[in-house]
């Protein structure tokens, strides 16, 4: 069942049971912590990172809640920014890390309110269910419970090493659940993002959604039509940038969501290209391994199958290969944009790697070495090598341009012709003034 309380108590938990120490969290997020508690601000570090510690991994973000308004947190800090519109929040630097600080959010406009409640930005806007802005403030119990899951809700205070939890989210990381506060479809609606946290938090922590949390999940997912796709393509890095792209791939598929994000790209999503299954499989290997990857390889193994298909219908009205290819690739890329903005450089290396293709079929030494001066080579190269697993005649050009590669360096190196010395250019004489000047 989601949790659901009428509690303001939260349960404390003291070091000996949840055994974190401080040097397990981020120095300058203690920092601020301390500071605010000596303004006399109430002040703990919660959400993701308590989750991650508790699951035994490194958290990636330390983030700050506090009953100081932005306004406040401003002041303390002269190194803070004040950002957002929905979410009114402060950024505290300290070199290249951000510590996120909030204040409490509230349900509702309640006696005793922080007087800020009276600026403007203090609302709790709602459009057909989904929030909008959210500019309440409350109390710490209140802003537990406003926050999506359970394991998510935790707050720790460093002066007493304690844990408070109002939601049982201690409880559900013991036997690693994924359970909504309150009532799923209400919060599903409220910000329909939480259908792609849920499967998220699912595949990357390993956590078994909780009957009442996943039940309305393929019935709520066309709610996903409403988010900007600027927000949606930060969720897509998220969800397949972890480590678990294939898994979560399928996980989306099996709740109806990867439709609302790619719709139609595949006939039968189940069933997805061999070429998109093992590009997958080859982005949690990198994640692994930690080695770089880049959405916008991502983007090219989705949308290929798409761009192949547009391109071939240019080919028959008569467009040349190389010119029909590109032709399509524009055309998907704005398609695509309609539902998912994809930055530009992401969209533009898509572009490149598909419009690399035909190019290597050109088996020719000396113009293959060139080719691999260029930027987007290797993650062509990587592409063609996933081609042919849905394309084995692909295999003898492939193996090919592999053996050109671990010969290229001597060659290049005996074929490329010493750099020219740039002649110094000639200091004109101070008794001679420059042609057309003014005595």
């Amino acid at each position: 069942m989601p949790f659901q309380s009428d509690s303001s108590s939260p349960r404390v938990i003291p070091l000996d049971d949840h055994g974190l120490q401080p040097r397990q969290f981020s120095q300058n997020a203690l920092t601020v912590v301390k500071r605010l508690q000596s303004l006399g601000f109430e002040a703990c570090i919660v959400g993701g990172c308590i989750r991650d510690l508790l699951l035994g991994k490194t958290p990636k973000d330390f983030d700050v809640a506090t009953n100081a308004t932005p306004e406040d947190i401003r002041d303390a800090f002269k190194n803070a920014r004040l950002i957002g519109r929905r979410f009114r929040l402060a950024h505290v630097r300290f070199g290249r890390e951000i510590i996120e600080v909030a204040t409490y959010r509230g349900e509702a406009l309640h006696a005793g309110a922080n007087e800020a409640n009276d600026s403007p930005l203090a609302v709790r806007e709602l459009d057909q269910g989904r929030l909008v802005r959210d500019n309440v403030y409350g109390t710490e119990a209140e802003d537990a419970m406003r926050r999506d899951f359970t394991i998510n809700a935790l707050m720790y205070d460093p002066s007493t090493e304690t844990l408070r939890d109002y939601a049982d989210g201690y409880e559900d990381l013991k036997i690693r659940r994924l359970a909504l506060i309150g009532d799923p479809a209400t919060r599903y609606r409220e910000d329909p993002v939480r259908l792609l946290r849920a499967i998220r938090f699912m595949t990357k922590l390993g956590l078994v959604m909780d009957e009442d949390t996943q039940a309305p999940i393929r019935q709520m997912a066309p709610l996903l039509q409403n988010i900007p796709p600027a927000r949606l393509f930060d969720e897509i890095l998220k969800l397949f940038l972890s480590g678990h792209a294939w898994e979560t791939y399928q996980a989306l598929v099996e709740y109806g969501l990867w439709d609302q994000l790619f719709p139609n790209l595949f006939s039968d999503p189940s069933q997805p290209p061999p070429l998109v299954e093992q590009g997958l499989k080859n982005t949690d290997a990198r994640v692994i391994q930690d080695q770089p990857v880049t959405p916008g390889f991502l983007f090219a193994v989705f949308l290929w199958s798409r761009v192949q298909i547009r391109a071939e219908q240019f080919i028959k009205h008569g467009t040349p290969p190389v010119n029909a290819l590109g032709e399509a690739a524009d055309e998907v890329l704005i398609e695509q944009a309609q539902t998912v903005a994809i930055h530009r450089r992401f969209s533009s290396m898509a572009r490149e790697i598909w419009c690399m293709q035909p190019r290597f079929l050109k088996l020719n030494a000396r113009r293959g070495q060139r080719m691999m001066t260029e930027r987007r080579f290797r993650a062509s190269y990587d592409f063609l090598l996933l081609r042919v697993t849905e394309e084995p005649e692909l295999k003898e050009v492939a193996d090919w341009w592999t053996e050109l590669q671990k010969n290229a360096p001597q060659e290049a190196q005996r074929s490329t012709p010493p750099a020219k010395r740039r002649r110094p250019r000639r200091r004109r004489r101070p008794s001679q003034p420059a042609a057309g000047a003014r005595g």
